[in-house]
């Protein structure tokens, strides 16, 4: 019997040490959203199905973090994957409220819906953070345990976390379409040449699985690089929708915003090796 307390005790102590550790990363990963005004805004005009749309498509990411990371990394499998997904959007909203209340942004009377949209749009960097906090802030390997491998599909998996992640708190602001509306075609063609070049070179330095074996840079850049990208403008595309920035322009005004957001979102998707 003591030596079963001692068991739970120490377990309750560990996981306690995990939520931390998951308050602090979902601070760290959504800091910057949450001192930004035009996510406050957005959380309140977006229509409400389209931040439902928003929560349920971050849902199977978070999932997959939670498979690849974890937020209590000392278990595996799809079944803690799912309560530390369900534990994660805890904390990311958690730490969402305590933000924006910090901040003053929640307003005591605002309606219901306005707090729960401001709270959406925050929670899914936060629960983001809160995943990837295992591996970002703890103080030594043997504290997490190691993380799943990642075959070839769950490479361009985190690619897309990492593009999300950077994509995420730029698509809000108002400089993005500022810097689309004035790019020129060649601005654009230059932007999306700079974005590959970046990622490979990021590819390749941060080492996805896979490239070792190859030891072929024309089908490592198919395989990783160029399929990434093209992970990354999908991405970039969605989460410009989600901000309503794709309605009311033509195509190639789409395109260009779609490009600029893809730049930080490319760099995102080379890195993401170093998140997890």
């Amino acid at each position: 019997m003591i030596v079963s307390f001692a068991l739970d005790r120490d377990r309750e102590l560990g996981y306690a040490r995990d939520l931390g550790r998951a308050f602090g990363g979902a601070l760290l990963f959504s800091l910057p959203l949450l001192m930004t005004m035009e996510m406050w805004w957005f959380g309140f005009v977006l229509a409400p199905w389209r931040l439902a749309t928003f929560l349920l498509a971050a849902l199977p990411l978070l999932l997959g973090l939670a498979y690849y990371a974890g937020f209590s990394a000392r278990h595996r499998g799809l079944a803690h994957a799912l309560l530390d997904t369900a534990a994660a959007l805890a904390v990311g909203y958690a730490a969402a409220a305590a933000g924006l209340l910090l901040f003053g942004v929640l307003e005591p009377g605002a309606p219901p819906r306005q707090i729960a949209g401001q709270l959406t749009l925050q929670a899914v960097a936060g629960a983001m953070g809160a995943l990837l906090a295992g591996r970002q802030l703890s103080g030594g390997k043997d504290d997490v345990g190691d993380e799943e491998e990642a075959q070839y599909l769950g490479e361009l998996f985190l690619m897309i976390a990492g593009a999300l992640f950077l994509a995420l708190n730029m698509a809000p602001t108002e400089e993005m379409i500022l810097i689309a509306y004035r790019m020129g075609a060649a601005h654009a063609v230059a932007l999306v040449i700079a974005s590959l070049v970046i990622m490979h070179t990021l590819v390749y330095l941060v080492g996805f699985a896979g490239q070792e074996e190859q030891g072929k840079p024309v089908t490592a850049f198919v395989h990783f690089t160029l399929a990434g990208y093209g992970l990354v403008l999908l991405t970039a595309l969605a989460v410009l929708w989600v901000f309503g920035r794709t309605e009311g322009h033509g195509l190639a005004e789409i395109v260009d915003a779609v490009v600029v957001l893809a730049f930080p979102g490319a760099i995102g998707a080379a890195a993401a090796r170093l998140l997890v």
